[in-house]
């Protein structure tokens, strides 16, 4: 797995792999992962990649990961 890009961001780290055909966009907030595949075959540059990471998508993102982090919190606090 090699790493194209960081794509800077205040609120998520946001990395860019290229991986056995396919681009993997991997977003980081604490301790929650999200992870975005698309074949490289559907892109015509490494540089669509910050096309498809629009602010808009981006916001998307942030708002899954709040969710997830309330629903991990409660799944937690269930078992604690």
């Amino acid at each position: 797995m090699r790493v194209v890009a960081e794509i800077p961001h205040p609120k998520t780290k946001i990395t860019v792999f290229s991986w056995n055909g396919r681009y993997l966009v991997k977003f980081e907030y604490g301790l929650l992962e999200q992870t975005y595949k698309v074949s490289e075959m559907d892109l015509t540059s490494e540089g669509d990649i910050n096309e498809i990471v629009s602010e808009a998508f981006i916001e998307k993102v942030m708002a899954r990961f709040l969710e997830m982090e309330k629903d991990f919190g409660q799944a937690i606090n269930e078992v604690v």
